[in-house]
Parts: structure tokens; C-alpha cells; sequence
């Protein structure tokens, strides 16, 4: 899937090789395909699909219709409205805080949590944080592109991983 990424060299900072997933998704078929692989892959073992900002948030919408589930947001610090459950966590060029509403999902409910790519792992594994706050239970991650190398499937330890393309 590495294929259509546009490589964007020293984004968000110097010395980072950014890998734009944008192109890929404004494809029709190329969309359809990722959609539908992490769709199949997860096929009724999900109740909502957790999507996180931003990116996220297409992939999450498109697999929940796909799927006739739920969608859910993970949010940047700051941008809900209710009182929140809130994970800082590390990025490979800084730090960020996510958030989830703390009324959005009940207990025991089934999440799948979905980015665009996984590399270090401190954003999915965040996200994952957030979700046990709640007492749901998440079902596994999914991206459409693991960076090798990063460490990132390890922060994700006890929780199933599927990314479309490893590069």
C-alpha cells in the first residue's frame, strides 16, 4: 500500500520521511480495497469502530458503513465537548493527548481501533488505553501502513495487529 503514498521529506519536522496516505484514499478503488480488506479482516467481531483523528476518522466511517456498525471519534486534546477519558502518549516527533467522551461506548461493547499508519505505536496504543477506561473491549488495531523498524507492534503487546502493507 506503500504505492500512492506520496513521501513528503522532513514533515512535520527535519529528519522525518512523512508517508501521505491521502492520495490512496482519494482513489475510489484504492479506497474500496483498503476498506474492504480491514473490513473482512475484522468481518462480525466488532460492534463500533474507533477511529483516530485524522486520518483515522475516514478509514473508521467507510469500514463502520461497510459494515452497518457504529463509528466512534478519538480526539486531540481540547476538541469534545463532554467530560472525557484523556491518554498522553509520545509520537516519534513530540507529544499529544487523546480523548474519547466517557458516556460514547458501554462496557463490554467490542472495538476495533483504526489508523492510517502504525509507527512507534504511541497513538493506537493511547487509544487502546482510552477504551479500557470505558470496560470495552478492543478487538484489535488496524492500519493501512506499519513503518518496520519502529517498535510500534510491540506497544500494541496482547492486542491483534493488521496492517495492509509493512514497509
Amino acid at each position: 500500500m506503500e504505492q500512492g503514498c506520496a513521501l513528503v521529506p522532513d514533515f512535520p519536522k527535519a529528519g522525518i520521511l512523512f508517508r501521505d496516505l491521502t492520495p490512496v484514499f482519494a482513489d475510489g478503488p484504492s479506497l474500496r480495497a483498503v476498506i474492504d480488506a480491514i473490513a473482512t479482516a475484522f468481518r462480525g467481531e466488532f460492534d463500533v469502530v474507533a477511529g483516530v483523528e485524522a486520518r483515522g476518522f475516514l478509514l473508521a466511517s467507510a469500514i463502520a458503513y461497510a459494515t452497518g456498525t457504529g463509528v466512534l471519534t478519538v480526539r486531540k486534546s481540547g476538541k469534545l465537548p463532554r467530560a472525557v477519558y484523556a491518554e498522553p502518549y509520545d509520537l516519534e516527533y513530540g507529544q499529544a493527548t487523546l480523548e474519547i467522551h466517557r458516556d460514547d461506548v458501554a462496557p463490554g461493547t467490542r472495538v476495533l481501533v483504526v489508523d492510517d499508519i502504525l509507527a512507534t505505536g504511541g497513538t493506537l496504543a493511547a487509544a487502546v488505553r482510552l477504551f479500557s477506561h470505558t470496560g470495552a473491549v478492543v478487538v484489535g488495531c488496524a492500519v493501512v501502513l506499519e513503518l518496520n523498524g519502529l517498535g510500534g507492534r510491540g506497544q500494541l503487546a496482547g492486542h491483534r495487529v493488521h496492517a495492509l502493507s509493512v514497509v
